[in-house]
């Protein structure tokens, strides 16, 4: 709309004097500058030298201060886990330093109680896919072990340890593990945990690599795990079937970024028994079992030049793994402790929005309550999730969300009604109550907001968060209306 001439005439006057000011200003501080300046100059060089340094030294000071105000801070990179190689010592340190803050860390400590027993035993895992073979090549190379072979594919359902003596005669410890692929969940986890505690993974195919079989080998790849490829059931195939199939398998780890030696890939038949169908001599037909004779002898030897010609580079390798898993172990503890210890600081935040709400004693005080106790609950979250930001990306953060709370308070207000009602003998609710509900909504669709945008950068991004709230706010106003309407009753009430 157009200003009239009393508005215009007003603000050419501010511009006038906001002119003058400013020119006095210049000229008195020109004036005072050059005065002090003549007067060191007619002093002794000491008190001059001494004067621009005390200047140089508050400026250095004022800049700094202004950048720890203005720069936005990462988030320390001792706070993630990296693939960079970690030592017993850096882990042990990130455990003191988690379970000082309440971070449940058994299971981090538990892989390194593992890895400790295993100090002087060999691994070997037999790691592959549901119905490989894996259990059969065990048993072809410990005959007198108990070991549970069914056709139907599938037979291991736990982890399992087997004892055997290589020609060496030193004492390795085979590890059979459950099948990946398999129906029943979790078991392809507890097969991949424990390959990569292994010294030497035997991954067992009977074909050529699926893109689940594919994922597996990259997975353990990733954790340098040393790998021989057992291609079984090779009995199957021609001597240039196999061939050909052992050099696809070389180029499908070369397609995904790994490297192996074409002595890591072996071909062999883990024997055991066979349905047949025989023919008799009047033409009838009739089912019999027969046992396959097992060849495993190029895994002997493959097992045999790895133990002797990489011992060390294997124990090493298996406890970086290990570090690796304990520090994975632990992010997903620190990730668990995070989500419980914000959602103790949206609840303690979401009330003090409704104690504000109710003890606003007049119109706009309620504004000052909730703007001190977003800044406090802002401050406590990134604090929480390691991040560091600038006063300014607070301000931003909170400024943003505020401009959609206008929005979302109408509807805050029809939900906050609506929850009121759910508990029976409330009789009229007082409108007072419904507004400090609807504040502590919104609160807690704020700080649930600020948590997954955190959880996902690692940092305040003003607007995306703000953004975050915006989205979630209909959806979060649901999940909260009856925790927080409980509250506002219980403070009511006292």
């Amino acid at each position: 709309m157009k200003l009239d001439r009393f508005i215009r005439v007003a603000i050419a006057v501010v511009i006038l004097l906001a002119f003058i000011v400013a020119t006095g200003a210049l000229l008195f501080i020109s004036e005072s500058a050059l005065n002090v300046w003549d007067r060191l100059k007619a002093g002794p060089p000491l008190l001059l030298y001494a004067y621009v340094g005390i200047m140089l030294l508050l400026a250095v000071t004022a800049l700094w201060l202004i950048w720890r105000l203005v720069v936005r801070r990462k988030i320390s990179p001792t706070k993630k886990v990296t693939a960079a190689p970690l030592s017993k010592a850096d882990i042990e340190d990130r455990l003191r330093e988690a379970e000082a803050v309440g971070v449940d860390v058994s299971e981090a400590q538990a892989e390194l109680k593992e890895l400790a027993a295993r100090k002087n035993t060999v691994h070997l895992c037999f790691f592959g896919e549901v119905s490989a073979g894996k259990s059969s090549l065990l048993k072809a190379l410990v005959p007198e072990a108990n070991v549970v072979v069914d056709v139907v594919g599938g037979s291991t359902g736990d982890v399992r340890h087997y004892r055997w003596r290589n020609e060496d005669g030193a004492e390795i410890l085979l590890t059979d593990v459950p099948g990946i692929g398999g129906i029943e969940e979790g078991l392809s986890d507890v097969a991949t945990d424990e390959a990569k505690r292994a010294n030497l993974v035997l991954f067992v195919c009977d074909s050529d690599l699926t893109r689940s079989e594919l994922a597996s080998i990259k997975s353990l790849l990733e954790f340098d795990k040393p790998l021989v490829i057992v291609l079984n059931k090779a009995d199957r195939y021609s001597a240039e079937e196999q061939a050909a199939l052992m050099q696809r398998l070389l180029e499908r780890v070369d397609g995904i970024g790994g490297r192996l030696d074409r002595d890591h890939v072996v071909a062999v038949t883990a024997g055991g028994e066979i349905d047949v169908i025989e023919r008799g001599a009047d033409g009838g037909e009739s089912s019999a079992r027969r046992k396959r004779p097992a060849d495993i002898g190029v895994l002997v030897v493959a097992i045999n030049r790895l133990l002797a010609d990489e011992s060390e580079s294997l124990d090493v390798r298996r406890e970086r793994a290990v570090f690796r898993m304990a520090a994975a172990r632990l992010a997903e503890a620190e990730g668990e402790y995070r989500l419980q210890r914000s959602e103790q600081i949206i609840r303690n935040s979401t009330r003090k929005a409704i104690v504000g709400a109710l003890a606003a004693i007049s119109p706009g005080t309620d504004i000052f309550i909730q703007g001190y106790i977003g800044t406090m609950m802002t401050q406590e979250l990134c604090k929480l999730y390691g991040a560091v930001p600038r006063d300014l990306d607070i301000e931003e953060f909170l400024s943003l969300s505020q401009s959609r709370v206008g929005r979302a308070l109408p509807l805050s207000l029809a939900v906050a009604g609506n929850g009121l009602k759910a508990f029976p003998g409330l009789g009229t609710v007082a409108g007072g109550v419904v507004h400090a509900v609807a504040y502590g909504l919104i609160f807690d669709a704020l700080g649930r907001s600020l948590v997954l945008t955190l959880s996902r950068h690692g940092e305040l991004l003003p607007e995306v968060a703000a953004k975050e709230f915006e989205e979630g706010i209909s959806e979060h106003l649901e999940a909260g209306v009856r925790r927080v309407a409980r509250m506002a009753l219980e403070e009511k009430e006292v």
